[in-house]
C-alpha cells in the first residue's frame, strides 16, 4: 500500500504532459564525455565519438528503476537492434539516483544500450532536461543528434510511451537522406 501511495504522490508532484525543451530542432548539441555504463561495465562515452559512427539518440529519464523509467528502458533495449542497423547509437542519462546506473544498464537497459550517470547536470543542464517539478532529477527528454551535431529531433513528456517511435522515426528520415 505504501508504494501505491508513493506513486501517486510522485505522479502528482511530477505531472503529466508535454514541456519544451530548450535545443531547438537545428540547433547544435552540445559536446560531453560521461562516465556511463553497458551491460554493469563501466566506460567513457564521449558524444563526439559516437557521432563519428552515426546519429545518436540521447535520452534523458528522472532516475532508474522508477516505473516509467524501466518501462521507457525495455522499450529502448527492443529497438536498439533497429537503431543500431540504422547506424545510430542509444544513451540514456539521468541525474537522479546516479549510483544505481551500472545496474540499471543490465538489468532494465538489458544489456542492449549505454546509460550514464551525470550527478553535477552538467549535461543536463547543457540539454536543458532539469525536471522543473523535481530539480535533483532529468526530465524525460529525447534528442536524436546527426553527426554534425545538429539536433534532428527533441521531444519533452514524462510520458514514456512516444520516445523511442518519435527517436526511430527521425533516425529512419536522417538515414533516407544519408544512405
Amino acid at each position: 500500500m505504501k508504494h501505491v501511495i508513493g506513486a501517486v504522490l510522485l505522479a502528482m508532484v511530477l505531472g503529466s504532459g508535454a514541456a519544451h525543451a530548450a535545443l531547438a530542432v537545428g540547433s547544435k548539441a552540445p559536446d560531453f564525455d560521461v562516465k556511463a555504463a553497458l551491460a554493469g561495465k563501466a566506460f567513457d562515452f564521449s558524444l563526439a565519438a559516437a557521432l563519428k559512427k552515426g546519429p545518436v539518440v540521447l535520452y534523458f529519464f528522472p532516475a532508474a528503476f522508477t516505473k516509467g523509467c524501466t518501462i521507457e528502458a525495455h522499450e529502448f533495449a527492443e529497438a536498439t537492434d533497429k537503431f543500431a542497423a540504422l547506424g545510430a547509437t542509444v544513451i540514456g542519462v539521468t541525474a537522479g539516483n546516479a549510483d544505481r546506473v551500472s545496474e540499471f544498464s543490465s538489468v532494465e537497459c538489458r544489456n542492449k544500450f549505454a546509460v550514464a550517470a551525470d550527478p553535477d547536470q552538467k549535461v543536463i543542464k547543457a540539454y536543458d532536461a532539469v525536471l522543473k517539478q523535481k530539480p535533483e532529477w532529468s526530465d524525460r527528454t529525447s534528442y536524436v543528434i546527426a553527426p554534425d551535431h545538429t539536433v534532428l529531433m527533441t521531444y519533452s513528456d514524462l510520458d514514456p510511451d512516444k520516445h523511442v517511435d518519435m527517436a526511430m522515426e527521425a533516425v529512419k528520415k536522417w538515414r533516407a537522406s544519408h544512405p
